[in-house]
């Protein structure tokens, strides 16, 4: 079984297209019909996230964290405990291409470390746009990490010794202890997700933080 996670606070806006999105991918061909549980970790939420996840077929967790490596943990945890074979990372403000899952399975690895592509740009000027491409590579090899695209084994994950309880930064924490732990890492460009650039960001320090930051 192939497990999805899916943190979320306060996501109301984009939290459907999101969840379309990991549908679509969950029944792609590819995984012969291999089962896919998509698990909606809610975290501390005050909007309509919760019965919006719950008019899909998906499952549900709330929380009160407010810390997105304890939220990625306890959806990990859950679907540990229910042997989930592969783990599977986005956030709710990102749209998965419909190969995603079958991507990241056919690639026969440890790990996958994918890449992001922003949806819209109209919160920040031309000179962000600029500085984020002069800093981005979308190749081969390439060595970002995204919270938004990055799918791990089971037991890679175990041996890594999980997310840490991190604010921030958490995927980056996971990545550098799967390499103490002799994982192989597969560092695509080939499965890219569409993410949100908004300024309010939900995630301090995190993808729209450092946006903001070119700016400055």
């Amino acid at each position: 079984m192939i497990g999805v996670i899916v943190p979320v606070h306060n996501e109301e806006q984009l939290l459907d297209e999101c969840i379309e999105s990991l549908l679509a991918a969950a029944f792609h061909h590819d995984l012969g019909n291999e089962e896919v549980k998509i698990l909606i970790v809610l975290d501390d939420c005050t909007d309509t996230s919760l019965s919006i996840a719950r008019a899909y077929d998906v499952m549900t967790l709330t929380c009160t964290h407010r810390n997105v490596g304890k939220t990625r943990a306890h959806g990990a945890d859950h679907l540990l405990a229910i042997d989930a074979r592969w783990l599977a990372f986005t956030d709710a403000d990102t749209v998965v291409p419909h190969t995603w899952l079958a991507d990241q399975i056919r690639f026969n690895v440890d790990a996958v470390c994918g890449l992001v592509e922003v949806s819209d740009w109209s919160e920040h000027s031309i000179r962000v746009r600029e500085q984020y491409h002069a800093n981005y590579f979308p190749v081969e090899g390439h060595r970002h990490i995204h919270g938004a695209n990055l799918g791990v084994s089971s037991a890679a994950y175990r041996k890594a010794g999980g997310f840490q309880p991190l604010p921030a930064h958490e995927d980056v924490q996971l990545i550098a202890d799967l390499e103490r732990s002799g994982a192989n890492i597969m560092w695509t460009a080939v499965n890219r997700v569409t993410t949100s650039a908004r300024k309010h960001c939900r995630c301090r320090e995190g993808f729209g933080d450092y946006l903001k930051s070119l700016a400055e």
